[in-house]
């Protein structure tokens, strides 16, 4: 059975996605950028824009059960590899060994023009103490 994960805010409503789905012990996680709690690009430039998706991410990521130390796999979206040097950081800011397997792309564009990054994960969904 598939679980639509909620956030608040929730920027993509409109746009008829889900933050996330819960499909048994795993948790998919649509793309986060760097959009801030009023849904616009936060500013500070690419690396303001990682940490804010970064920290969308964890949003989702613990509304669905599961946290940054359990994703799986991630993949990382940016306008210009020449911030690749930045995202490896970023990595090293948010994630700890075993790092989560990884694709890294750069993309003509993404949803907004202002956006540099956007991070989609698959994770694993903690398991309820009790259980």
């Amino acid at each position: 059975m598939l679980e639509r994960i909620i956030t608040q805010p929730d920027n993509y409503e409109p746009f008829l996605l889900s933050q996330a789905i819960k499909f048994g012990n795993l948790l998919f996680v649509s793309g986060q950028g760097g959009a801030g709690d009023d849904g616009k690009i936060v500013a500070g430039g690419f690396r303001a824009q990682g940490e804010q998706a970064f920290a969308n991410l964890r949003r989702a990521l613990e509304a669905g059960g599961s946290g940054l130390d359990a994703v799986i796999k991630v993949t990382i979206f940016v306008t210009d590899m020449g911030n690749f040097k930045e995202v490896v950081e970023l990595r090293r800011q948010f994630f700890a060994a075993p790092y989560p397997a990884d694709t890294i792309a750069e993309i003509k564009a993404l949803y907004d023009p202002a956006a540099m990054i956007e991070i989609e994960a698959i994770a694993a969904v903690r398991p309820h103490i009790g259980s």
